[in-house]
């Protein structure tokens, strides 16, 4: 059985992992015939936001104590990722991906990729293994690697951004995947776009799919 490593930023799309981008590919792994391991940074978030109101609260959290909400516990210290034991890895999105795994979010083209987070995707590359990454994510990949084919959506600042890192963006809709046969990189917009759950859906069982098929 193919197991796929899904790397969280947290809980909740303001400050973390995006839950429905995250848990909608553990489903799709797991209904195309695959199994996942979780993974977060041992790390605290660089803020806490309230998801009722968007406000930022004066607390601080730990990224992986609370990407184990989402994992419901079954979750590793991102120091533990090993390419060799994994066929792939998949980045869900969220704000999470664009501030606690890199500081785009802060720092736009400027940004720093958080050693782990990098170490990630490099050893996966090294290893010829697909990557996977939803919404914001690509802009951490893009950050890595530089010349690679992304797509976050239509967003042109954040296409402007991917450009600027060495990128190349390629505008996409719903469901829609971009493919970098260089790299292995699966990409799909997510909620980048305005979009609905089952839109998500279609986005996370197109990249796990075309993940499985890379294998």
């Amino acid at each position: 059985m193919k197991k796929i490593a899904v790397i969280l930023s947290g809980s909740g799309v303001y400050d973390g992992a995006e839950i429905h981008e995250s848990t909608l590919t553990m489903l799709a792994i797991v209904r195309q015939g695959a199994k996942y391991q979780c993974f977060a940074p041992d790390i605290n978030q660089a803020h806490v936001v309230n998801h009722l109101n968007g406000e930022e609260m004066k607390e601080t959290r730990n990224v992986l104590v609370e990407a184990a909400r989402i994992a419901r516990g079954n979750i590793k210290p991102l120091k533990d990722y090993n390419a060799a034991d994994f066929d792939a890895i998949i980045f869900p999105g969220g704000f999470g991906a664009a501030k606690n795994l890199c500081t785009f979010a802060f720092d736009g083209v400027d940004c720093v990729v958080i050693p782990e987070a990098e170490k990630a995707v490099r050893d996966t590359v090294k290893a010829n293994k697909p990557i996977g990454a939803l919404c914001i994510s690509p802009v951490l990949i893009t950050k890595v690697l530089n010349d690679v084919e992304v797509t976050i959506g239509s967003d042109e600042g954040t296409a402007s951004a991917i450009e600027n890192m060495g990128g190349t963006h390629k505008n996409t809709t719903h469901g829609e995947i971009v493919f970098d046969k260089k790299y292995k990189i699966v990409t799909s917009p997510c909620y980048m776009l305005d979009a609905s759950i089952d839109q998500i859906a279609d986005g996370t069982e197109n990249i796990v799919k075309k993940i499985l098929e890379l294998i």
